[in-house]
């Protein structure tokens, strides 16, 4: 049973979220480990449904689990070659680095998330039209962007943390 079925999810990048995270609880709550005869077994299927649902849970993992199931995931750790693409990397990178409010990572943010569905689209295609290395490139360049998106967030958390923070405030 590949992670999709395990879920009643349909095999494809496009995804229900919530449908996802119900069935990943109802699953949790059926092999939890404290409620099981065989904790042992317990255990593992719950591992497995863990790993199964982080797999399936990000759009950069979500499309290398889908190349997977084709068994064409290899080479996904490799260095991006598109130099335009690391170009507008660095830019974004450079950006994040130099935000000193909320509103300029909010604004990256948005950026950002263009990225993740433009490429989102662009996997689609090549997934589709089985042209593996594209779609592989694809996934590295998603990665990318993903791993942006949470040092977005990272960065929004630390400013709020201290703009809450007042050397008046009562201890």
């Amino acid at each position: 049973m590949n992670h999709f079925e395990l879920f009643n999810l349909p095999v494809s990048l496009d995804i229900d979220l919530a449908v996802l995270k119900s069935e990943f609880l109802k699953l949790q709550q059926l092999y939890h480990p404290d409620k099981a005869s065989n904790k042992d077994e317990a255990l593992i299927k719950s591992s497995e449904i863990n790993h199964a649902f982080k797999a399936l849970s990000n759009i950069d993992s979500r499309a290398g689990y889908l190349l997977k199931l084709k068994k064409q995931d290899y080479h996904l750790d490799q260095s991006i070659s598109d130099f335009e693409f690391l170009q507008h990397a660095l830019e974004i990178r450079e950006q994040l680095d130099d935000a000193r409010n909320v509103d300029e990572l909010a604004s990256l943010k948005v950026e950002v998330q263009q990225w993740i569905d433009s490429l989102s689209r662009e996997f689609k295609i090549d997934y589709d039209a089985e042209d593996w290395s594209e779609s592989r490139d694809t996934v590295r360049k998603l990665r990318f962007f993903v791993k942006v998106m949470a040092d977005i967030d990272k960065s929004n958390d630390r400013l709020l943390d201290d703009d809450s923070f007042d050397l008046d405030d009562d201890f």
